[in-house]
């Protein structure tokens, strides 16, 4: 998955805004909050995808090969991609999703009305 990719991903997904920060990283939030990142962090010249993860989710992650804690979130259970496909496109895009899910789901109600996220 390319930068611009997961930049059209992200902007699809509901209530979403984006930001540039953090040396020129593409950072993707729900109601103020992260949910994923695309940066050029590390060695190598491909994007590094760090997202927000559940707790089974990051403790399968961090054993699978290429994947890594990311850094400065591990230990709110964030993972980054840290070899470009160590994840297939469509399991990059589920895991994204999923850390939208997450960090949704932890708005106030009223927040979440608001941003259209429930009913």
């Amino acid at each position: 998955m390319t930068r611009d990719e997961f930049d059209a991903f992200c902007k699809k997904l509901p209530a979403t805004t984006h930001v540039i920060q953090w040396g020129n990283a593409s950072v993707w939030k729900v109601g103020g909050k992260i949910f994923a990142i695309c940066s050029g962090w590390g060695e190598g010249d491909f994007p590094r995808f760090s997202f927000k993860c559940s707790d089974i989710s990051y403790s399968l992650l961090t054993q699978q090969e290429g994947m890594i804690p990311a850094p400065y979130l591990a230990r709110a259970k964030w993972v980054q991609m840290e070899e470009e496909g160590a994840l297939s496109d469509e399991d990059l895009k589920a895991y994204i999703e999923a850390a939208h899910k997450i960090i949704a789901a932890k708005l106030t109600r009223k927040q979440q009305k608001e941003l259209g996220l429930a009913g």
